[in-house]
């Protein structure tokens, strides 16, 4: 078995962590394949497992919000040519490692005839900010889905679905499709909050790096009990910081940041798909920003607060501790997530 999550962000790596886990479970032999900070993080959470090494798309993003999905669009070719180097990557794969199955966290390219092929996503609708490209961008995205066997969407069925429109358009995919539900690789405990606020910076540069400086500024403002992880797996240098107040750290393996975020009040993080699932298996307070110009996290921010599960913020006018009073207005009560039965039972159908 191979899984392959894609590059952008840690999100398809983190989200693969429960899956991996149920193969492992299920006596499957796992392989993974990955670049970079998800290869990183993959590694520190199965130190026994064999990684190949596999390029990502290196796709290089705006700073400016109006010009994200420009720049995004112009590097298609560039995504197009990716897939087809892996796609050809995967053939010798196959032959030298043995592998029967592949799954894929949106990584378009990792299907072959010759095995059986898995295509994880959220995101059967694309959301790009404007009708037409909508339509453009959902035709190409499911004439790559449907050359995989099928397709598996962490999400669940309406109405306690987490991805709203992104995961239940009105028309699927003609490749097999099933909810497995949500994907997390964290289990609610009862712990003790003795943190008020826990800042998690993710995602691509350079928001990363812009967010992570506008969080610093505001959380040395005040005198809370806070943590800030950076999301860098990997990464040895240390930012000094003379509030005593706040601690700063690179990254956490899963086990300690299951701990860390339930022993905080308040979470702020971006509202990637894979944090949104994080949080709600943890019933956690949440500040959501979007990363600016990345449509689908807007459109899920928004969505989701409209549900009253989260508070929305924008990056720019971003005020900490406004956003913390507008918590009080979120439903107490988001839907609960049990055990997922869901992906064992998909899981043990590969059998």
């Amino acid at each position: 078995m191979l899984i392959a999550p894609l590059d952008w962000g840690l999100g398809h790596s983190t989200r693969c962590i429960p899956v991996i886990q149920t193969l492992i479970d299920n006596d499957f032999i796992v392989l993974l394949a990955a670049c970079g900070n998800s290869a990183e993080l993959l590694k520190q959470e199965f130190p026994k497992l064999t990684i190949l090494p596999l390029q990502g798309y290196n796709i290089s993003y705006s700073k400016k919000r109006m010009l994200f999905n420009t720049k995004l669009i112009s590097q298609i070719p560039k995504m197009l040519r990716a897939i087809k180097q892996e796609h050809h990557w995967l053939k010798q794969i196959i032959e030298e490692h043995k592998i029967d199955i592949v799954i894929s966290d949106n990584r378009y390219g990792l299907h072959n005839k010759t095995i059986k092929s898995i295509f994880i996503t959220h995101q059967l609708a694309i959301e790009t900010g404007g009708a037409l490209t909508n339509s453009l961008v959902k035709k190409l995205n499911y004439n790559l889905i449907n050359k995989f066997d099928a397709c598996w969407v962490p999400d669940e069925e309406e109405p306690n679905d987490l991805a709203g429109k992104l995961s239940h358009p009105k028309i699927l995919p003609k490749a097999p499709t099933i909810y497995v539900g949500v994907l997390s690789r964290f289990k609610k405990q009862l712990i003790e909050k003795t943190f008020d606020l826990l800042v998690l910076i993710s995602g691509p540069e350079p928001q990363r790096t812009t967010l992570e400086k506008r969080m610093l500024l505001q959380m040395n403002k005040l005198s809370l009990k806070m943590v800030l992880v950076r999301g860098l797996p990997g990464e040895t240098n240390k930012i000094i910081n003379e509030n005593i107040a706040l601690t700063i750290l690179n990254h956490l393996p899963a086990i300690e940041l299951n701990r860390l975020i339930q022993s905080s009040k308040v979470i702020v993080a971006r509202s990637g798909y894979s944090t949104i699932m994080d949080l709600i298996t943890l019933q956690q307070k949440a500040i959501l920003i979007p990363t600016p110009g990345q449509t689908e996290q807007e459109y899920l921010a928004k969505y989701l607060a409209e549900k009253k599960y989260f508070v929305s913020a924008n990056q720019t006018d971003f005020n900490l501790e406004t956003n913390m009073k507008s918590l009080q207005d979120l439903n107490q009560t988001k839907p609960l997530v049990s055990e997922n039965k869901k992906l064992d039972v998909a899981i043990k159908s590969l059998k």
